[in-house]
């Protein structure tokens, strides 16, 4: 097939949705589909293979993330001129937006994916107003695609609840060659102050306002109150990064990391924190497992689909602060050890094929029903 892809974020942009495209890009072209990528330059230039980096524009008040100018007269030109089968949008930006309008103008089959929960995090920077705008600008453009892609099961029945239509449950894989134990460094962990007896409690992410990063301080202080030589990593950055160093003194801000270098640092942990609930999924919590480590997260997202609470993993019900600090000083347990060895043979079955596979057969469906003139299927599976 001749796929084209248009999104804000790609590698070597580090989030889970530029993983996820990577992964997915990667898997496409290997079984010989042409992918083109159309995404808005960043700092750092990226590696599209066939694509085109196009104008952006950064966010005022987080740099990181940028987003991509209009351009559909662009699209209707290029897509007029070398016909795709399929245009897949994986960010609702004025980019994906436009190239929506693009497409359908053109009478090109479009699939969407939806991997940020915008509308909550309108809620995280006090702007909770803008939530139900957000969320009616979600539901009017993914409605408008043959199918939108979801993390989970979960989700997509709370989104159909809530008017979204022809919904696709796209689960997410790990690199378990790359994120594995084999790749613990007692080395990095000396320079951390950690030999063996010291446990050293991880956390990967964006440090941004969304991610619930206080009840991350509130986890390492009960920590230090049971273990005073329990060590910290932070590994990102963002625009919460300064007030968190200011917040957790002694800890090690490792700054983004990425490939080896990351999963070093997964594999030389013992423990992973996720307080986050803003996330669609979390593919770190998957990295995490792989890498053999004993996850505490909310019973909401990854941490509901992959971790059985007590056996691969701590899990708290979703907002209870409370809970998830209590259950702080299980990381620091001897039953870790066991939920560390079982964490790691959860993540084994998650491995990228079976993801591609799903979104190869979807992408198919939909360009085949688009030649035969059939509508989209209503409901989601």
């Amino acid at each position: 097939m001749d796929i084209r892809l248009v999104t804000e974020t790609f590698p070597p942009d580090i989030n889970g949705v530029a993983t996820t495209l990577g992964c997915l890009v990667a898997g496409l072209r290997d079984r010989g589909h042409r992918v083109v990528i159309t995404c808005p330059k960043a700092a750092v230039r990226r590696d599209l293979g066939e694509g085109a980096e196009v104008r952006g524009v950064a966010l005022p008040f987080y740099r990181e993330v940028r987003f991509g100018l209009p351009r559909r007269r662009a699209f209707l030109a290029e897509w007029r001129e070398d016909p795709p089968d399929v245009v897949h949008i994986a960010t609702e930006g004025p980019l994906g937006s436009s190239a929506l309008a693009a497409a359908r103008a053109l009478g090109l089959p479009v699939t969407t994916s939806l991997h940020t929960n915008f509308h909550a995090y309108a809620q995280a920077y006090r702007l909770g107003w803008l939530a139900r705008p957000v969320m009616g600008h979600l539901r009017r453009f993914h409605n408008r695609a043959a199918n939108t892609f979801i993390p989970t099961g979960k989700q997509a029945a709370e989104l159909e609840a809530s008017g979204f239509e022809r919904l696709m449950v796209l689960g997410r894989g790990v690199d378990t060659d790359l994120f594995a134990p084999a790749r613990r460094d007692p080395d990095l962990r000396a320079s951390w102050g950690a030999d063996d007896r010291i446990p050293v409690l991880l956390h990967v992410g964006r440090l941004a306002a969304e991610k619930n990063l206080d009840l991350l301080a509130q986890a390492w202080s009960r920590a230090r109150d049971i273990n005073p030589d329990v060590r910290m990593v932070i590994v990102g950055d963002g625009p919460e990064r300064a007030r968190l160093e200011r917040q957790l003194p002694g800890a090690v801000f490792a700054g983004a990391l990425r490939g080896e270098a990351l999963a070093r640092y997964y594999a030389s942990a013992d423990a992973f924190l996720f307080p986050s609930l803003t996330e669609t999924f979390g593919i770190v919590v998957l990295e995490a497992m792989a890498s053999g480590l004993d996850c505490l997260a909310f019973d909401y997202a990854a941490g509901r689909q992959l971790i059985e609470s007590g056996v691969n993993g701590l899990l708290a019900p979703v907002g209870d602060s409370g809970v998830f600090l209590d259950r702080v000083p299980e990381l620091l347990a001897e039953g870790s050890c066991d939920r560390r060895a079982s964490a790691r043979e959860a993540g084994t079955h998650y491995g990228w094929a079976a993801v591609v596979d799903g979104f190869e057969r979807n992408l198919v469906e939909v360009a085949e029903r688009a030649q035969r003139g059939v509508q989209p299927q209503e409901g989601w599976a």
